[in-house]
């Protein structure tokens, strides 16, 4: 078998197995976190913790860090949403700008669910759902004026690919935005063995892709030529999203859900809260805010 097969066939693997993670899974996200399935933002040290209120205020922070434009001749008409959920995000989006928004999952259950909750709230026809791979998105070079990729590229292996793949969907212009988990920057020292560990554990727990740092995405943005590239850590503000996700989950409702879900669900969310908040209090864990443009001339 040549490389290219094995990579394929590999890459095939992955998808196969986010696909039914979040299959299995996403019902219950939605029990515990809502159609917002991602972190929230907080100022630290919040006395409280409205969750949905601060997702929102996640999306917004998100775009003004980004410059998107609300003036109704510069603003985005034409959206993608790589990694969509259950079309949180996208669904905002589209109603926040009045534009077209696109929406990709690897999950035809999430795929089913955002559609009917899109239509719920009138937006059958501002909102387009479907399975596809990020890697390979099913629309043409230069289609979107705004790259929405959020909490999806810590899932994916291949993150030049991934990169590129976003660079060349955005329109001559257009806004990238990635948001996603990395591990702490190694310019200074090397990850220990007791954080490989840690952040493995993790990776097993949610099927997610091997870890890489901010500095490792802003290298790839460059290497396409992509412009006014802009970097934060928003550790400190996304780290209090999972006590008040261990919150939801002790509720009668989350405790309900849990036990309905299935062992993988069950297993993986409860490990996964305790290790995240391991792992942003001792720093290995990163919450990432990147977004650059694509130049004006192709």
């Amino acid at each position: 078998m040549n490389c290219g097969v094995e990579v394929a066939d590999q890459q095939q693997k992955v998808n196969k197995g986010i696909a039914e993670f979040y299959d299995e899974s996403s019902g219950t996200w939605e029990d515990l976190w809502g159609d917002h399935i991602h972190h929230g933002f907080y100022d630290p040290h919040p006395h409280a913790s409205d969750h949905r209120a601060a997702q929102i205020r996640m999306i917004e922070e998100v775009l003004r860090f980004a410059s998107v434009s609300e003036d109704p001749e510069k603003k985005p008409k034409k959206i993608v949403d790589v990694g969509c959920g259950i079309e949180g995000s996208c669904t905002y989006l589209a109603r926040k700008y009045c534009a077209r928004c696109e929406g990709i999952t690897l999950s035809p259950k999430q795929v089913k669910r955002a559609q009917a909750l899109a239509a719920a709230q009138g937006l059958g026809e501002k909102v387009c759902f479907q399975v596809a791979d990020a890697l390979n998105q099913p629309f043409p070079d230069g289609e979107f004026d705004l790259v929405w990729c959020m909490e999806t590229a810590e899932h994916i292996p291949d993150k030049a690919k991934l990169v590129s793949e976003l660079a060349r969907v955005a329109a001559p212009g257009g806004r990238i935005v990635i948001v996603t988990w990395c591990h702490r920057d190694t310019q200074h020292s090397n990850l220990h063995p007791q954080e490989k560990q840690l952040l493995n554990k993790i990776r097993n727990a949610v099927c997610l892709s091997p870890w890489s740092s901010a500095s490792h995405y802003v290298n790839l943005l460059q290497s396409n030529s992509l412009q006014d590239i802009k970097v934060a850590d928003w550790s400190e503000n996304a780290a209090p999203s999972w006590p008040a996700l261990r919150k939801s989950a002790l509720s009668w409702k989350g405790i309900t859900s849990l036990l309905t879900s299935g062992w993988k669900t069950l297993s993986g969310t409860l490990a996964l809260q305790r290790m995240v908040i391991e792992g942003y209090k001792k720093g290995v864990i990163k919450y990432a805010v990147i977004t650059c443009r694509k130049s004006h001339q192709l």
